[in-house]
């Protein structure tokens, strides 16, 4: 498929050196480059996974669970 691109020249220059180097086009370079760029972030992209560890807790009795403050006074009080 035929695009035309908005490239800085001085990339396109070495873009262009390499080609030459390897003795291919710069067509090719470019579908290279891409392609590695792309196969990259499919890799990075793996699902997430929640490793859950619970933890066993102590009771804190006469708690408001309403009232934000006393929740921290009582947890300040037993560490």
């Amino acid at each position: 498929m035929r695009t035309t691109l908005d490239i800085d020249e001085n990339l396109l220059l070495r873009a262009r050196n390499v080609a030459r180097e390897q003795g291919t086009t710069l067509t090719r370079i470019v579908e290279e480059a891409l392609a590695a760029l792309l196969a990259d972030r499919h890799d990075e992209q793996k699902p997430f996974v929640l490793r859950w560890a619970p933890h066993q807790g102590k009771y804190l009795g006469g708690v408001d669970i309403a009232d934000r403050r006393s929740l921290y006074d009582v947890m300040d009080d037993n560490p």
